[in-house]
């Protein structure tokens, strides 16, 4: 199958268009999630339960694979939410991008793996340090131009939080690419309609959302951010000669029914009882 904004397209691992392989993968990365979480006593476990089935498609797409790791000429994935980090860090596990030592000590003295993305040499994988919101989509950008300069075809994935819409530099990023028809580049937004600290329609409404993306020249798809074909497949429609957004509405909180679509799950840790769920 080709692939979007890429002329000669590549081959995947069979194993990431299975989709019972990637329903074992997502619940074993909630469950790494959980165990992080109260381990770590850490937050954000809101964040990262809710974001599971976007980054295993995310990563099923790409070519980022432990012998890609660190080549200079592969896709590149920047998570902006870095917030939503154990959620990377278990997703890369499945993929044998992190050694699994790294996750049982995450937060530990010495760890490199800490609340928030952060580049690290024990994690080639690792594209970008992030967690201030609003910085993810101008370096995916900047990746997207580098690839076409260097006459590449590698794609870009940026994954943003709805709640870092509400910053300029993100529709700024958005105004870059979609002039420049960064056609490598995809975001994806993990739209779950909670920020910190208030539901999103109470801090900054973004409706109409998909109507701005495509104001500002991207190709805009809204789905369930929780079905990992329909994530798959929306990643991989032949590209239009544009960058593309999706729109993937999802569950804050998602598999922990205790705090699933609520505000505290933000900044709350797994307690001993979410175990027995993983």
């Amino acid at each position: 199958m080709a692939r979007a904004g890429s002329a000669r397209g590549r081959k995947h691992s069979p194993l990431s268009h299975d989709d019972v392989a990637a329903a074992a993968r997502c619940a074993a990365a909630r469950r790494r999630v959980i165990s992080m979480s109260y381990s770590a006593n850490s937050a954000h476990l809101g964040s990262s339960l809710g974001v599971v089935e976007i980054l295993d498609a995310v990563l099923a797409v790409s070519d980022l694979r432990p012998a890609t790791a660190s080549a200079a000429d592969r896709d590149r994935v920047i998570l902006s939410k870095g917030h939503a980090a154990m959620a990377y860090y278990a997703a890369l596990e499945q993929y044998g991008l992190v050694a699994p030592s790294l996750l049982d000590a995450y937060l530990q003295n010495g760890t490199p793996l800490w609340g928030h993305v952060g580049l690290t040499e024990a994690v080639p994988a690792i594209d970008a340090t992030s967690g201030s919101l609003g910085h993810g989509l101008s370096l995916a950008a900047g990746f997207s131009l580098g690839h076409r300069l260097r006459g590449g075809d590698h794609r870009v994935f940026c994954i943003l939080s709805d709640g870092e819409c509400d910053e300029g530099s993100t529709w700024e990023a958005a105004l870059f690419a979609g002039a420049r028809k960064l056609s490598s580049l995809t975001a994806i937004v993990d739209y779950n309609h909670i920020q910190s600290l208030a539901p999103t329609k109470e801090v900054m409404d973004l409706e109409p959302f998909g109507a701005k993306w495509r104001s500002f020249g991207f190709e805009t798809i809204e789905l369930d951010g929780h079905d990992w074909a329909a994530l798959v497949a929306a990643l991989e429609r032949p590209g239009r000669g544009r960058p593309r957004v999706i729109l993937a509405h999802t569950v804050k909180g998602k598999g922990v029914a205790r705090i699933e679509n609520t505000v505290a799950s933000h900044y709350k840790p797994a307690l001993a009882a979410d175990l027995e769920l993983a």
